[in-house]
């Protein structure tokens, strides 16, 4: 869970839905994207954040990932962000390995994007 995610949304994946959870808020405060992005992959987590900054570290800078769940939300409260992603996980939970997922009020898109896994 990247820093920006938050606090709340890292408890609620860990203790509600049983998630093994690293959240960068409370494990890595501070950690620049480069580090957040190579922990997750060679620690094989889906990484899920908010920070449009990885959808470049993911395409452009060809970084290798587990997976990312970029959160695209208009209302950033933790509630918000929470209910988005119980829709996501109860519907898509087995398709974010080795994706890169835009998930908003509205759709879940998922695009191809070079993974660490060949």
């Amino acid at each position: 869970m990247d820093e920006c995610t938050g606090p709340v949304v890292a408890r609620w994946l860990r203790d509600e839905r049983g998630y093994e959870v690293f959240s960068v808020y409370h494990e890595a405060r501070g950690a620049v994207d480069e580090y957040v992005i190579a922990k997750a992959f060679e620690e094989n987590w889906v990484l899920v954040t908010n920070d449009k900054d990885f959808g470049e570290k993911v395409f452009k800078e060809r970084h290798p990932h587990r997976g990312v769940v970029f959160l695209r939300v208009g209302d950033e409260h933790p509630e918000n962000q929470i209910e988005v992603l119980q829709q996501l996980l109860d519907g898509c939970s087995d398709r974010l390995a080795d994706n890169f997922v835009v998930v908003t009020e509205k759709q879940v898109r998922f695009s191809s994007a070079p993974s660490g896994r060949r």
